[in-house]
């Protein structure tokens, strides 16, 4: 069933696991994520940026595609469908007309007094959906808009929770989007004082390349959301360059974008018992 956030991270954050927030593409990925968290009874956020949005079509065919095939594929499990780095209000509010359960307004880029109004804009037009907000970078490429990593502050953390209503909180504490150069370096210390001054579930983005070790280690700082993209992209694009490679003849759309389904469900599985969210739903 299509619910909102706050119910699956309050869950998690009482039970010491994290939700993967798994960033949905077309419709097979989508299909893809559905069936393997059913299949392990994970509860699962889909992820959309507003570049996949608009290269699915736009918000409400996003959550039609989404409703409809939780419908025909009887989907039992919590799921939510999460505008993710919103970078607007107008964003924000097209992706809640569309149908979404939940958003991130992501004013990091912006000082602290705009970003807690911006927060604000968007929780004064929610409805039952839950909002997620950022304070300090998050390095790497989100949908090709590259920046530096800024550690989050520990006071700019407490100010925002205290002047919004937000449901969780993505602290830049040195993880990057995309591919890592180099070693991760989580700020744990901070990450333990956030999640005692806010008490709120915190989120991880960058969830690609941060060694498992790592993984738990934040989940046991307060982590209950991490977000997965760049890795099922890497598994998918391997398994259908070899398909492609290996049968150069099949031009059947079908066959060529399933060829990534088996390994793109294993890394699902994978990530899935690595975050503790297995049988959790």
């Amino acid at each position: 069933m299509l619910v909102n956030m706050q119910e699956m991270l309050l869950k998690a954050k009482k039970e010491n696991y994290a939700v993967p927030h798994l960033n949905i593409n077309n419709l097979e990925w989508t299909k893809y994520i559905l069936e393997e968290c059913q299949n392990n009874n994970s509860p699962v956020i889909l992820g959309v940026s507003e570049g996949a949005a608009k290269y699915m079509g736009g918000y409400h065919v996003v959550a039609n595609m989404v409703k409809g095939l939780l419908q025909d594929l009887k989907i039992t499990i919590p799921v939510a469908l999460h505008l993710d780095h919103g970078k607007t209000v107008k964003a924000c509010r097209e992706a809640i007309n569309g149908g979404f359960t939940s958003v991130m307004i992501d004013a990091s880029k912006y000082d602290l007094e705009t970003n807690i109004k911006m927060v604000n804009e968007v929780i004064d037009l929610t409805n039952g959906q839950t909002v997620e907000a950022e304070i300090g970078h998050i390095g790497g490429t989100e949908d090709e808009t590259s920046s530096e990593v800024a550690y989050a502050k520990v006071e700019d953390c407490i100010t925002l929770v205290k002047n919004t209503n937000i449901d969780c909180l993505a602290p830049a504490l040195g993880s990057v989007h995309g591919f890592y150069k180099g070693e991760p370096k989580l700020d744990f210390e901070k990450m333990e004082q956030i999640k005692t001054a806010t008490n709120l579930p915190l989120v991880l983005h960058g969830g690609t390349g941060i060694p498992d070790e790592l993984i738990k280690k934040a989940i046991k700082h307060g982590v209950c959301k991490i977000n997965i993209n760049t890795e099922l992209q890497d598994v998918w694009n391997k398994s259908v360059r070899r398909f492609i490679e290996e049968n150069p003849d099949v031009y059947d759309p079908r066959k060529i974008i399933s060829a990534g389904e088996k390994n793109m469900k294993e890394a699902i599985k994978n990530k899935i018992i690595l975050l503790g969210s297995q049988n959790k739903a």
